[in-house]
């Protein structure tokens, strides 16, 4: 259940990548075969990579990931909302031209700000719930109808947008509570779980509280602790080490 997030912060890059012209790449490719067998999903972070007009480096990334490791998913974070025409182009960045097989999109636009991205057959729209960061309750946990507006948006999920296409939530790891009330909502739907590692969310309370009836159902991300394990030549080893026992 291992999702390793791709994150590659040019300033923490092993030495070895200073001055190389595909560094991003290098580093990430080197990152995904190592942590492979750990992982049941790759996560490109796309700021990362455009920050430093690096996009072509991404969809190197990206098309890697497809032939090397066929069987893996590519989750591209995004976190991508908007109406009409722009929400077509970036469905169609997120699952033409990086050819992602999910995508995280932020749903405060509403339900037809989603629904470009549900007209791609086959690929997954995962919604912002509630989300890791210290600062998400100032709206997600406010309260509409006596209810707080995540729980909402978990409605939404598990009943509307659960129609239109094949659908998944972002919970935070380091809400462990409202992990658990979001499970009991949305039933077996597939959560992608941020936090754990450097912000400080535990993996074995993640799965305790958030896992599916058939004990999986959960995508538990990690970035910079799999990524920043060594700074050394050994950066890959220590990343693959780390990633095989993030989970327990």
């Amino acid at each position: 259940m291992l999702c390793v997030g791709l994150d590659p912060d040019v300033s923490r890059l092993p030495t070895q990548f200073a001055g190389k012209p595909n560094a991003l790449a290098e580093f990430c490719i080197a990152i995904v075969d190592a942590t492979a067998q750990s992982a049941c999903a790759f996560k490109p972070q796309i700021a990362y990579f455009a920050a430093e007009g690096a996009e072509a480096q991404l969809e190197h990334v990206c098309e890697h990931i497809r032939n090397a490791h066929p069987n893996i998913p590519i989750i591209w974070d995004a976190k991508r909302g908007d109406i009409g025409d722009t929400a077509k182009l970036y469905a169609r960045e997120a699952f033409e031209r990086y050819n992602a097989h999910a995508v995280t999109v932020n749903p405060y636009l509403g339900t037809d700000s989603l629904e470009p991205f549900f007209a791609h057959s086959g690929r997954g729209v995962i919604v912002l719930c509630r989300t890791s960061n210290a600062g998400s309750g100032t709206f997600q946990t406010q309260l509409i109808d006596g209810a707080p507006l995540y729980e909402h948006v978990a409605r939404h999920a598990a009943s509307e947008w659960a129609q239109l296409g094949e659908v998944g939530l972002v919970v935070g790891a380091t809400y462990p509570e409202e992990l658990a009330k979001v499970r009991s909502l949305v039933g077996d739907m597939p959560l992608l779980v941020p936090g754990v590692g450097a912000q400080g969310g535990d993996a074995a309370t993640v799965i305790r509280v958030g896992r599916a009836s058939n004990g999986y159902g959960l995508i538990i991300n990690s970035s910079r602790a799999i990524l920043y394990a060594s700074s050394g030549d050994d950066f890959a080893e220590a990343a693959a080490g780390v990633a095989a026992t993030t989970l327990g």
